[in-house]
């Protein structure tokens, strides 16, 4: 005959007695699940729709900048090294608006860009712009633009392939979708304007590499092969293009901290599950007793307190998932849209995203609950019925000085007594913290930085000369010595207030998780007005930044290599420099010159107070100006600007309802002995404080100390993030006090809430209560 089971009766009116509490944590778990699960829906299928880009678009394996246009005879010796070459020349124009528009002729072959809105262009006052730029700078398609004196009309809106990030130069430190787009005009627009900005050749080996590894061996062979054939202004192979690799990379490092956040917030939430069995257990001690006693086993009861959280759990996961492929994964696209030029993407079905956000969730609830349920079930049915749970021996109260009052003698042992609920209740406090912390820091970080531009600029303008890499390389070395005075001729000027300087960029071989950035080496005069060094002949001075980023301090050794070579150079350092605009070394100019053979009068740039007009634009590489140093932090609040303020309100929202359910779980733990004190004439207020005093205390001890510990946590990671995803440095400039203060404020403005509904719960404990269970 089968035994009824009475037990199940009592799930649906389990659920209904505690609705509060499992409201709260299905809330919980559905914005948890929900948002994970459509960041992951929406990566997944943003990542594959980019990785399917590669061989849907032809993208090149890199491109390199020839001084001029390749005749057919060196067009026909380029590709005897095992590769064929296309034409992507630019022209870039100066827009109205500040920004800088880089056009190109439509590709056919390599390259070639996604129409996401409208159509391309026909007519010779038609261009088609770059999606993200126009969203950045609010342009539609049918709106006028100006450049140069020359109307447009935007006939369409494009991701280029080769520009899913907005990097105007490979050595950037980071992209700018604002100031910098691309565009697509018609040939015949295209060859009326200006003669090109670059001559651009895309290459695509006729045998491709099989591994980066494979690519890097490759694209250094050729680089030395094309080298000997031509001058070369720039050579940049796919694996180091940031344009077309930086929104990889950048996924892959978002899709590991959205799966520990994932991680944490389950752990965090299946504790409080086992902390509210546990508080049921204990209410529940006489029952299970009886239970045990009259046969039913231990797998039976923990089956039983299983069933509510895991019902909770799955329901909570089904409607997450449902949130999270329809309403967040349009959100979470949308955040990464607003960035990255990446093409139209069809919604996937992720594996990874189910894996990690329902199958690992549940495991986790259930193994946590598990180990702590089965560990209260080992007790004897008679200890169940003496109430004799504690799994610790304890004869005697814990001794407290009668010197503390009453109030705080009896706070102190609710604390102890509740102890789990007030280490869940650190752990959520403190996650609530540092996303709090992470949502307020990021803005005061970029605020920083702009306002501290001025004291990272040597003078108002940096300008950085294109002198060809491989210009000066002949065999004959009158050749040499003649395109050196040519050039030298072409790069002289008249401002009075410019000063010479020598550069040579080095990278940083990308070890320790770093991405193998460059490292610009200056190389200043004597007595230099703008960079005031004071140093000897043998002194090499490192950026603050630099120091900063990567922890070095005076006499210790970088070791630096060659962009294109394998040639490393051990660089003592004696001294460090206060500039956060770059990662830079510097040194004497002589020292420079001949460390790297670049000839006593060599030089590579001006620092200059005042515009330098009397130099041609095809000899100018970069400029730094103040608007060039803020592109960082420009960006950044791009980026993540929308998303902090959702950050606030989610980390607000975690620690009220942390607060609430395990606050909630003190007040019924104790509702026996809550109505023995009303018994013995204490008043509801006086209540109040026995019980709602010691969570604050709680609620007070955490904020204390997980503030700090955030703000350590957030500052790690946040050296991690630039390190490992970003060249440059910004540094990690916050007001502490004013963050500290707006997280307090807001947790205990949160938390008056929650002592006011205790009060108004620990108001209805009837004092039969204390009739019931009486030992």
């Amino acid at each position: 005959m089968v035994r009824r089971d009475p037990l199940r009766k009592r799930f649906i009116r389990e659920l209904l007695a505690d609705k509060g509490r499992y409201l709260m944590l299905f809330l919980l778990i559905i914005l948890a699940i929900g948002e994970v699960s459509g960041y992951f829906v929406a990566l997944g299928s943003m990542r594959a729709a980019y990785d399917e880009s590669f061989s849907k678009y032809d993208i090149e394996w890199g491109h390199f900048i020839a001084e001029k246009e390749l005749n057919n005879t060196q067009r026909e010796k380029v590709q005897e090294t095992g590769i064929k070459i296309f034409d992507i020349f630019y022209k870039e124009l100066d827009m109205d608006n500040g920004s800088v528009l880089r056009l190109y002729r439509n590709r056919k072959e390599v390259n070639r860009i996604c129409l996401m809105e409208g159509r391309f262009p026909e007519q010779s006052d038609e261009i088609a712009i770059d999606r993200c730029y126009a969203k950045n700078n609010s342009i539609n398609t049918g709106d006028r633009l100006t450049a140069e004196g020359r109307e447009f009309t935007v006939c369409g809106l494009v991701s280029f392939s080769d520009y899913s990030s907005m990097f105007g130069d490979n050595s950037d430190s980071m992209f700018d979708a604002t100031g910098f787009g691309t565009a697509v005009v018609s040939d015949g627009t295209f060859e009326g304007l200006k003669e090109p900005s670059a001559y651009s050749y895309a290459f695509l080996y006729d045998d491709p590499p099989k591994d980066d590894m494979e690519e890097k061996e490759m694209s250094e062979e050729l680089s030395s092969r094309l080298s000997s054939m031509m001058k070369i202004d720039d050579f940049v192979p796919r694996y180091l293009n940031q344009a077309i690799r930086f929104t990889g990379e950048d996924m892959d490092g978002d899709n590991g901290a959205m799966h520990v956040f994932l991680m944490i917030a389950m752990t965090v939430i299946a504790f409080i599950f086992a902390v509210n069995i546990s508080n049921t257990i204990a209410a529940e001690s006489t029952v299970i007793g009886t239970l045990r006693a009259s046969g039913y086993s231990r797998w039976e009861l923990l089956r039983h307190y299983m069933t509510v959280p895991v019902t909770v759990t799955v329901i909570s996961c089904i409607i997450g998932n449902i949130l999270g492929y329809t309403v967040l994964k349009d959100i979470n696209a949308g955040l990464y849209y607003n960035s990255y030029s990446l093409p139209t993407y069809e919604t996937r079905w992720n594996s990874e995203a189910f894996m990690k956000t329902t199958v690992l969730t549940l495991v986790l609830m259930f193994v946590i609950n598990t180990a702590v349920i089965w560990r209260k079930l080992r007790l004897s049915p008679i200890r169940f019925l003496r109430k004799d749970i504690s799994s610790r021996t304890q004869k005697h109260a814990l001794y407290l000085s009668p010197r503390l009052s009453f109030l705080s003698r009896f706070s102190l042992r609710v604390i102890i007594q509740n102890l789990p609920n007030y280490l869940v209740l650190f752990v959520g406090i403190f996650f609530s913290c540092a996303l709090f912390m992470f949502a307020l820091m990021m803005p005061q970080v970029l605020v920083s930085y702009k306002d501290n531009v001025d004291s990272n600029l040597f003078a108002r303008y940096q300008y950085i000369l294109k002198a060809p890499s491989t210009g000066f390389q002949s065999e004959d070395k009158l050749d040499n010595l003649i395109e050196l005075m040519k050039f030298q001729k072409a790069v002289e000027t008249d401002n009075a207030d410019a000063e010479k300087f020598s550069a040579y960029y080095l990278k940083i071989p990308e070890l320790k998780g770093n991405k193998g950035e460059e490292v610009l080496l200056y190389g200043i005069s004597r007595n230099s007005e703008y960079i005031k060094l004071d140093m000897k002949d043998d002194d090499i001075y490192i950026s603050s930044a630099y120091a900063d980023k990567y922890s070095i301090d005076i006499g210790d050794t970088v070791t630096l290599r060659e962009q294109y070579g394998y040639e490393t150079y051990d660089l003592k350092i004696t001294g460090i420099y206060n500039y956060d605009g770059a990662l830079a070394l510097f040194m004497g100019r002589e020292k420079l010159n001949s460390m790297f053979d670049l000839g006593k009068e060599f030089f590579a740039g001006y620092l200059s107070d005042s515009q330098i007009t009397d130099i041609e634009d095809r000899y100018i590489s970069t400029v730094i100006d103040a608007v060039s140093l803020t592109k960082i932090s420009r960006q950044l609040d791009i980026s993540f600007g929308s998303m902090m303020e959702v950050v606030k309100y989610f980390s607000v929202m975690i620690a009220v309802i942390l607060i609430y359910i395990l606050s909630k779980s003190v007040i019924e733990k104790n509702a026996h002995s809550i109505a023995m004190v009303k018994i013995l004439g204490y008043f509801d207020g006086e209540i109040g404080k026995l019980y709602v005093v010691p969570t604050t205390i709680a609620v007070i001890t955490s904020l204390a100390g997980g503030l700090p510990l955030s703000d350590l946590t957030i500052a790690f990671l946040w050296r991690k993030f630039i390190v490992a995803r970003m060249t440059g440095w910004i540094p990690y400039d916050v007001r502490r006090t004013g963050i500290y203060v707006t997280i307090a404020v807001s947790v205990l403005s949160a938390y008056m809430i929650v002592a006011a509904l205790e009060l108004i719960k620990i108001k209805k404990i009837p004092k039969d209560e204390a009739l019931k269970n009486v030992e």
